[in-house]
């Protein structure tokens, strides 16, 4: 042992002054990178600021809100993990990164380590044509018979854990419930449903909340990739739940070769995709796509990923906000009322809600107060000019942030008013650029009209089922990110039943 440390002993003065050479040219980096624009002066090496983003995110984000808000320039900056990270405030600006997603300027990656999180087969990593051309065959997913027959399916979900709430709820009536597990409960149910249907049997479904519980839990921890890590565990279900819905794309397929009608989406997908195809052949063209059923399901999961953490924010920042704005509630039951009634027995219909307009605006006005998912990660594939006086980076990760913007041009933007998207005022389309919940772009929301339109069934059923009344504790109404955000007290409420349905 003495001779080893004797051998190594010269060299440890020359190891320390390489280590410190490092980390004094990451500071030297990270200052070059940040100019003149606010944020940390230095940042500790290698993690840079990424405890305080772990242990209190809103905090983090405020505070990169703050900053970015501080000068005229409306962005800031900050280090993670050894990336350099800008965030942007100002709504113009944001557009700008939307409207470059491309090879040579930003990629869209939904998550600061999402490619090695959601793997390649991800319809977010897309660009040009081919993106184009996906997008074009996922629209018939959502045209209005697609989703009557989701809101079917939805309401029959919806009224199935209304009663497993009810009958909690009636075991201790003093005590409040809280719903942001039961929300997430019920949306991932819905999800399964209408996505894949009767191709996911009862083990398949237990397994499957297990696969996504792992990858929710793995979002909001450190990207750390190994054995006993939330991210790898994340990582790996992922995988597992991706191939299980392969598995649902291979059953669809077969079903809609043999022209039965579709009863969820991926039964119109499949439809679509075989209506193309036998288009082609009878005009004597090639095959027009090759996406694997491994692809389709990868897409599948975005679309899972997208329609459970982003709604379940929205259904409870509903119940917070018209909680304590009674006379809104009380406009949408007598909006619902006018077309449909739980004592009737019939069941609430697609074309029911489009005639609810005020039951829309308050659907709109619930997600441009409280956009579910509050930033859209990009990475800069080159140096891009975002400003006459800034170039943003190689490498860096971008976060534009579409719950700021929602807080610009409109009139009393803090003030919850669902009027302002009502045809009288029509905010939605004089400040349109300011609606950035569901993005902007080549990449905006495919599946918009579905979250509003699950949204306003929720919202319809909850109000008109059930009286309930939030259980008001200090900062209970505050934002807590998991990974998008909800009530920090998860939303106490104390549920009864309000009709005898």
């Amino acid at each position: 042992m003495a001779s080893i440390w004797g051998l190594l002993s010269p060299w440890i003065p020359y190891f320390i002054s390489f280590i410190a050479f490092l980390l004094l040219l990451e500071q030297i980096s990270y200052i070059k990178k940040k100019r003149f624009l606010p944020g940390p002066t230095l940042v500790f090496p290698f993690l840079g600021n990424v405890i305080p983003l772990v242990t209190n995110p809103t905090k983090f984000w405020d505070l990169q809100s703050a900053l970015a808000k501080s000068t005229s320039h409306g962005f800031s900056v900050n280090y993670i993990i050894g990336k350099f990270i800008l965030y942007i405030h100002s709504t113009d600006l944001s557009h700008k990164v939307f409207a470059n997603v491309r090879p040579d300027a930003f990629h869209l990656i939904g998550h600061p380590f999402g490619k090695k999180l959601f793997g390649e087969h991800n319809l977010i990593y897309m660009f040009g044509q081919e993106h184009k051309d996906l997008r074009r065959r996922i629209a018939p997913n959502f045209t209005p018979k697609a989703l009557g027959t989701y809101t079917d399916i939805q309401q029959r979900i919806i009224i199935k854990h209304f009663k497993s709430w009810l009958d909690e709820a009636s075991k201790s009536p003093n005590t409040p419930i809280p719903l942001r597990l039961l929300c997430r409960d019920m949306n991932l149910d819905t999800s399964q449903t209408v996505f894949v249907g009767p191709y996911l049997d009862g083990e398949s479904r237990k397994r499957f909340n297990v696969d996504y519980n792992y990858f929710n839990v793995g979002l909001m921890k450190l990207p750390v990739d190994l054995p006993g890590f939330a991210f790898r565990n994340a990582r790996l279900a992922v995988g597992r739940l991706v191939d299980t819905l392969s598995v649902c794309v291979e059953q669809s397929l077969n079903k809609m070769k043999n022209e039965e009608e579709p009863t969820c989406l991926i039964d119109f997908w499949m439809q679509e995709n075989l209506r193309e195809i036998n288009e082609a052949k009878i005009n004597g063209l090639q095959k027009p796509f090759q996406y694997s059923n491994k692809e389709l399901g990868g897409y599948l999961f975005d679309f899972l990923f997208a329609a459970q953490d982003a709604s379940t924010s929205a259904l409870l920042w509903a119940i917070v906000l018209l909680d304590s704005h009674p006379q809104v509630l009380e406009k949408v039951r007598s909006d619902v009322a006018r077309f449909w009634s739980p004592e009737s027995e019939e069941p609430l219909t697609a074309e029911m809600l489009r005639e609810m307009k005020y039951l829309e605006a308050v659907a709109r006005e619930i997600i441009r107060i409280r956009a579910p998912a509050t930033m859209v990660p990009h990475i800069a594939g080159e140096e891009f000019r975002l400003t006459e006086d800034y170039v943003i980076p190689k490498g860096t990760i971008v976060f534009p942030s579409v719950f700021d913007s929602s807080f610009q041009g409109f009139p009393e933007p803090e003030k919850f008013e669902p009027d302002r998207f009502m045809e009288e005022r029509q905010e939605e389309r004089v400040y349109k650029k300011n609606f950035l919940a569901f993005g902007a772009g080549p990449h905006a929301c495919v599946g918009q009209k579905y979250a509003i339109n699950h949204l306003m069934l929720f919202i319809a059923m909850f109000t008109a089922l059930i009286d309930f009344k939030r259980h008001k504790t200090d900062g209970c109404d505050d934002i807590s990110y998991i990974p998008t955000i909800a009530p920090k007290d998860d939303c106490k409420v104390f549920l009864a039943h309000r009709c005898t349905r």
